[in-house]
């Protein structure tokens, strides 16, 4: 691999996305994430690139190892990934009618399983190590040798800690959480396009008869064609902004999604299918007192 600080910064531009998904995983905060991956390049930088074979591999290992020194350095921090089953939600049931009072902590468990959604809820009891094992092994597939490396241990001892760390976090299956990080790279440019106002980097992520499910309270929306989606897309993200919405991943049927909370409120939940690199499809529910049911407070 070349040395020269130009080409060595575009080969890392390249894995940004993925190398900020293993972080955000781990370390469950946006901000400590782009840390992380900031703190990888100046590695990388400073390594200059010589000898570097498999570039991917050698940033997955820092950047994992970065995580792990931050997540024995900072003071416990809720986490909650969400995964959710879209079908349910928006399917006819119970839940139709707005909760009269507020569900307690183990009525909010209950109506979780009630309605498919995958919840895992202790990754703060993990050790860092359990941790690390869990989200690159069960979350993103790594070899346990390779998972080895990472954490300086043997292959066994990190298969005992994937294990630990498995039948710790309740409530959701490895299967369900494993997403393509390629397809989740591709929904994170296409909130960064929005939020730029990039039209040309949106119509880029499109396919280009893509359509957009909208469903309301009202009935359900449809928006045809990459133009049409993306004047949406960028129009919202722009309303959006003033009120400085907290955005969060989620995971619905293994695919990739976006949660937008404000002021402590689920908004608007919207997954996408992705296909070749392109988003073909995307779902928005803006119902918020149905996904006021669904999220449990604490996932806020």
């Amino acid at each position: 691999m070349s040395s020269d600080i130009s080409d060595l910064a575009a080969e890392f531009e390249r894995h940004r996305p993925y190398v900020r998904a293993v972080a955000l995983r781990m370390l469950g905060s946006g901000g400590d994430a782009d840390d992380a991956v900031q703190e990888a390049w100046l590695r990388l930088s400073r390594a200059g690139g010589d000898g570097v074979e498999d570039l991917r591999a050698w940033l997955t290992t820092v950047t994992s190892r970065v995580c792990l020194d931050m997540l024995r350095n900072r003071r416990t921090r809720r986490e909650v990934p969400v995964s959710i089953d879209l079908d349910e939600l928006l399917g006819d049931s119970e839940l139709a009618e707005p909760r009269r009072r507020p569900a307690t902590p183990e009525e909010e468990v209950l109506l979780a399983e009630s309605v498919g959604i995958a919840l895992h809820v202790v990754m703060d009891s993990l050790t860092p190590a359990e941790r690390v094992a869990f989200v690159l092994h069960d979350i993103f597939g790594l070899p346990f040798g390779q998972v080895a490396d990472v954490l300086g241990r043997s292959t066994a001892a990190v298969k005992m800690l994937a294990s630990r760390a498995r039948n710790r976090v309740r409530l959701v299956g490895p299967g369900e959480l494993r997403e393509d990080a390629g397809d989740r790279a591709v929904v994170d440019a296409f909130f960064a396009a929005a939020g730029s106002g990039d039209l040309s980097a949106l119509l880029a992520l499109l396919a280009p008869d893509v359509h957009l499910h909208v469903f309301t309270p009202e009935g359900v929306r449809i928006v045809s064609g990459a133009k049409k989606v993306a004047a949406q897309a960028g129009a919202g993200a722009r309303r959006g902004a003033a009120q400085r919405p907290v955005i969060r991943p989620v995971t619905v049927r293994r695919s990739a999604g976006m949660l937008i909370i404000l002021d402590g409120r689920p908004m608007f939940l919207i997954t996408f299918t992705v296909q070749d690199r392109l988003i073909t499809e995307m779902r928005s529910v803006t119902d918020p007192d149905r996904l006021a049911q669904i999220i449990p407070s604490w996932a806020t």
